[in-house]
């Protein structure tokens, strides 16, 4: 049926990157063939095997992208949700349901785990940068909490929004050394992340090695999620 509709009514894989972009900027090629990979979305072929969306596809993957960004939501779950759209049982693609929570809007997606050019320190501009003491930033070493980049001298952002992070928890009275569970944390959820993308990481395939990097990414937000969520369930039982 696809087959029938004219040219002028389908858009290449470029242009649908082109319409997602101005909102979601950190979508790229290799996200939408993941999501396609996944049954998400399924455009339709050219003879010569190029995709050719339509604006219902483009409908589809702006649901998708503004689920996983404003809501947090698993593809699991938008997978249902699309399932339901499609069997008209659910509501029309014209974006999720109700605004993000104030919290989740301050948590990073999925697309915040994104590797980047990083902004590189020196020692002495990020002591100047966080407010640290020099004695304060060896004893964050020595906990593992922050490290400089493998065989250099220099540090990169997430090193110092750590390093701020404990300048000002250090305001309330809260050393380094009571800071060693987070770290301790945080290398359980590495742990549990590689667990899950481990298996897919062995096979050569781009798309294999795509849909890895997807699921971390989509993991390492989840853990933070939740580690927030249990953070304000336990202070609400106080």
């Amino acid at each position: 049926m696809s087959s029938a509709l004219p040219n002028r009514s389908y858009m290449t894989i470029g242009e649908v990157l082109a319409r997602l972009r101005p909102d979601f900027p950190d979508v790229t090629i290799s996200k939408i063939r993941f999501l396609e990979s996944e049954g998400l979305v399924e455009p339709a072929r050219t003879p010569s095997g190029y995709r050719k969306f339509t604006e219902n596809d483009l409908e589809r993957l702006q649901y998708i992208l503004s689920a996983q960004r404003d809501h947090y939501l698993p593809l699991r779950v938008i997978r249902e949700q699309l399932d339901a759209v499609d069997e008209g049982d659910g509501v029309p693609l014209v974006g999720v349901a109700g605004p993000p929570s104030a919290a989740a809007a301050s948590l990073p997606g999925p697309e915040s785990f994104v590797e980047a050019t990083r902004t590189r320190f020196s020692r002495d501009e990020l002591l100047e940068t966080s407010g640290l003491s020099a004695d304060d930033l060896d004893t964050l070493e020595g906990y593992g909490l922050v490290s400089p980049r493998p065989g250099k001298v220099s540090y990169d952002e997430d090193a110092l929004l750590v390093a701020r992070m404990a300048a000002e928890l250090a305001a309330f009275g809260i050393e380094a050394r009571h800071l060693r569970g987070f770290g301790s944390a945080a290398e359980r959820a590495v742990d549990l992340v590689e667990q899950v993308v481990t298996p897919l990481r062995r096979h050569r395939g781009v798309e294999d090695a795509t849909r890895a990097d997807e699921a971390a990414r989509e993991l390492a937000a989840l853990f933070v999620r939740l580690h927030a969520a249990l953070v304000k369930s336990r202070l609400g039982r106080r």
